[in-house]
């Protein structure tokens, strides 16, 4: 929409107007006024840089104000759709708690002006489900403070030998009221906040100490455990220096540590060299996790020198047909060609194993070689 001009003393818009547009103040000075028991009341002047009208744009409710022009004043108008568009692309939560605002807001000037028109606010469905969100947050903090996570572990068969190599970290949370909460739901809700560092730090202090109960047990030779880093613990600084402190607090070998990284963060390949970089340097294995899963194509593995790539469980179930157990094959010809070792997810069946050993995979993991166990289950099978 074009810029609009107002001059001096001329009304934009009044109270009870329909919420059609909100504007920005160019230039000029706006007087935002309202009737209280039919006395006009001030509420402010809005200069250069302000909006205005932009709360009946949002909540599409009639005008609760009027606006004047103190001077003359140049203004952008900003349609209603330019906010609906940007709120349908903003966290839930942060809309759920600008609404809430909104509302509170609403409350407060209907009191004022004695409107009793103004109806108590009411969650939308959406809203209701971005407070849980608040809510499950707050109570993911807690049990991190209490010490209220699970770690389980996921057994990583060595095909060849038949022994278990090593395992995959697997956090679970058992919530006292809700039972047990999705990984995907609260892994997903932690990497949206600050939240995945200290769940990240939790990890790695359990297993750590997962690893000194395997040691103590006489396990020789010790497994690896595998634990998953998030593009957000990338970006913190010392992630391999907190891993060899942990590491060298429990006096165990660095090499018994391994870190997956997720296909989907190849694209961070700086982040990514330089942290297989560290761990290389260090002793530490890193994996490439859910290849072939469609975010990465194969450029990044020409720069990016990992230890072990997994591959997606899709794969290892395309595998009864012969464009499937074609495409396997060629994958774990290219792994070895890059130096590297594969491990194939979501094994279920005896003949999946099978086929994986006729084509030389070197692990396998699923349900077939073992489900995610506690710690103490694996120490009871010694």
């Amino acid at each position: 929409m074009p810029r609009k001009t107002f001059r001096a003393g001329e009304m934009i818009f009044a109270e009870d107007d329909a919420p059609t547009t909100a504007f920005l103040v160019e230039t000029g000075q706006v007087r935002i006024t309202t009737v209280q028991h039919g006395k006009t009341r001030l509420l402010g002047d809005l200069g250069p840089g302000a909006l205005l009208g932009e709360m009946a744009v949002i909540d599409s409710s009639p005008r609760s104000a009027s606006a004047q022009a103190l001077s003359d004043c140049v203004l952008t108008p900003i349609d209603r759709n330019q906010f609906a568009e940007r709120l349908a692309a903003a966290d839930p939560v942060v809309r759920a708690l600008l609404m809430s605002q909104l509302s509170r807001y609403r409350s407060a000037l209907a009191t004022l002006t004695g409107d009793t028109r103004q109806e108590p606010g009411r969650l939308a469905q959406e809203d209701t489900h971005a407070f849980d969100k608040i809510r499950l947050e707050s109570e993911l903090r807690n049990a991190l403070e209490r010490d209220q996570l699970d770690m389980q572990l996921q057994p990583i068969l060595h095909i060849a030998s038949g022994n278990i190599a090593g395992y995959e970290a697997l956090i679970r949370w058992q919530h006292p009221e809700r039972g047990q909460v999705s990984p995907i739901e609260f892994i997903r809700l932690a990497e949206e906040t600050s939240l995945i560092v200290p769940v990240g730090e939790y990890v790695l202090k359990r297993v750590c100490q997962m690893l000194s109960a395997l040691r103590e047990r006489g396990r020789s030779p010790l497994p690896f455990i595998a634990l998953n880093v998030s593009a957000r613990q990338l970006e913190e600084p010392g992630l391999v220096e907190r891993m060899l402190a942990q590491l060298d607090a429990h006096d165990l070998p660095r090499d018994r540590l391994e870190v997956e990284i997720t296909e989907s963060l190849v694209f961070k390949h700086s982040l990514i060299k330089h942290l297989i970089d560290e761990c290389h340097a260090a002793g530490m294995e890193v994996a490439l996790d859910d290849f072939g899963t469609g975010y990465s194509n194969l450029g990044p593995l020409l720069g990016l020198n990992f230890d072990r790539i997994k591959l997606d469980q899709s794969f290892t179930r395309s595998m009864d047909q012969p464009r499937g157990k074609a495409i396997v094959q060629a994958i774990v010809a290219m792994t070895r060609a890059l130096g590297s070792e594969m491990i194939a997810e979501g094994v279920e069946t005896q003949d999946q194993l099978d086929t994986l050993r006729e084509l030389d995979c070197e692990y396998a993991q699923g349900w077939l070689v073992g489900r995610p166990v506690s710690l103490q289950s694996v120490l009871d099978t010694d």
